[in-house]
């Protein structure tokens, strides 16, 4: 069965939307984890718009199942991972200006670096997961530069605007899948993600840990993050 990583980035958002302490991504965690989480996700970006620092060494204090971290494939992450010790690191591409990561790794135009990364990390005792597009020349990339995992971006499927579309994406996400497991790749999946289509890419099969964020947390605000959670992962058990 499928395990479910919950992204907790947006909690740290409500917080720095007034610069205090609440609500803490470190309490977040621990619910989310008594809710049946399988690991808890996070994105320490550049400028620290949300998760910063301070949550970062308190989670990997406190989080008891999985700590990944989502982190652009840059000397100052590289050190801090080596330092904090997250249990995987997954490289994203990242820039200042978008909302949410928009996209893939564009691992074959930059394979040199990334597999630079990828050993860093990997000597550091960390699982290293890239997060690129279901694109079949990616995964193969992914594979030559040495990662242990890949999470596919399911970020177009969820964005699709007709069936026709979505199934055109599936198919995508489903290729990538086969051919990560035929490369012995790990496969993970998130972006997008809700309590509506997740139960079309779950059922697909292949894919070890889906990561979610905006609509648990959107749905927490309404329900509570308990429940929010065990409807989560009720789905993707039962896909």
């Amino acid at each position: 069965m499928a395990k479910l990583g919950v992204n907790i980035d947006h909690v740290a958002t409500i917080r720095q939307a007034r610069g205090g302490e609440e609500p803490d991504p470190v309490a977040a965690a621990t619910l989310a984890e008594l809710a049946g989480a399988d690991g808890i996700t996070i994105h320490l970006r550049e400028d620290r718009r949300h998760i910063n620092d301070r949550d970062l060494k308190l989670l990997r204090q406190t989080v008891k199942t999985k700590l990944n971290l989502e982190m652009a494939a840059t000397a100052e992450m590289v050190a801090i991972a080596l330092s904090v010790k997250p249990d995987m690191c997954t490289l994203v591409p990242e820039k200042r200006q978008e909302l949410t990561t928009e996209g893939g790794l564009d691992v074959r135009m930059a394979m040199q670096g990334v597999a630079e990364v990828v050993e860093k990390l990997q000597d550091g005792g960390i699982v290293v997961s890239l997060f690129v597009d279901p694109d079949t020349d990616q995964v193969k990339a992914s594979n030559k530069v040495g990662a242990d995992y890949i999470e596919i971006h399911t970020g177009a499927f969820a964005d699709a605007k007709d069936w026709k579309a979505e199934q055109a994406e599936l198919e995508r996400i489903e290729n990538a899948v086969k051919l990560g497991v035929k490369l012995g790749l790990g496969i993970n999946a998130g972006h997008g993600l809700n309590y509506t289509n997740i139960k079309k890419v779950a059922a697909l099969g292949g894919i070890e840990e889906f990561n979610i964020g905006h609509s648990i947390i959107s749905r927490a605000v309404l329900v509570g993050l308990d429940r929010a959670v065990r409807d989560m992962v009720d789905l993707i058990k039962y896909a």
